[in-house]
């Protein structure tokens, strides 16, 4: 799916907790082509009403979209008013409490390795390529945001750490780093390196933390991120 923000996406999946939603969404979703109030009301024995109301409270929450179209091949004065259509905006929607980003995770485990078997170079290396171009694709979506709105888009919850630096509260990649931080921990560096770079920000602001040794003395949260933000 197109990664919507956190708050976004918590809503979305809500919405699909009403049975009338969830179903008028699977129904459009499994449609080779738009389909009409008309059609969906009818195939799931809903009244007309009813799945106007749901099919326009999907678009709202992102989830449907809507097209117009003169259906039957008709143009020209005479042919009726546009159809009011409904497609599905998204392939998938997930939400997680606290936010975490796994499928990026994933994504970027999966072409290291198919990197690393179609040109014998190490898997690790081409994580860590990926990972920072990654970054530095995020920073470009985010159309000049600034690093901190970013890191906050992605899900690292940033916190002024008194000295002019960020403590990140949320780990994205959190359940994934258990028992394996020494990959997970790098990757995620070299993707906030990238993001630093991409905001314009010296990527050597980057710095990690010796996670564990905090936690141990209280001064980490439970799922903090490896990393912080060093002050300019």
């Amino acid at each position: 799916m197109n990664r919507f923000p956190w708050n976004r996406r918590v809503s979305a999946v809500a919405s699909l907790a009403d049975d009338n939603r969830r179903r008028l969404f699977d129904f459009v979703a499994a449609a080779e082509q738009a389909v009409g109030r008309d059609d969906a009301a009818g195939a799931l024995g809903l009244a007309r009403s009813t799945a106007s109301f749901h099919l326009d409270r999907l678009v709202h929450d992102g989830l449907l979209a809507v097209e117009f179209r003169k259906l039957g091949g008709k143009e020209g004065p005479g042919s009726g008013r546009p159809a009011k259509l409904y497609r599905a905006a998204v392939q998938e929607v997930s939400a997680s409490v606290p936010e975490r980003n796994y499928d990026l995770a994933a994504e970027l485990l999966v072409t290291a390795i198919e990197e690393s078997a179609a040109d014998g170079g190490s898997a690790r290396d081409a994580l860590l390529r990926g990972a920072r171009s990654r970054g530095r694709a995020a920073a470009a979506t985010a159309g000049g945001a600034g690093l901190t709105a970013l890191l906050t888009a992605e899900g690292y919850r940033p916190a002024d750490d008194g000295a002019g630096g960020l403590v990140l509260l949320n780990c994205p990649f959190h359940r994934v780093a258990q028992g394996h931080a020494d990959v997970v921990c790098a990757m995620n560096g070299a993707f906030l390196a990238g993001a630093a770079e991409g905001c314009g920000e010296d990527p050597g602001r980057v710095e990690a933390l010796d996670i564990e040794d905090l936690r141990a003395q209280g001064a980490a949260a439970p799922a903090q991120c490896c990393a912080r933000i060093r002050p300019l």
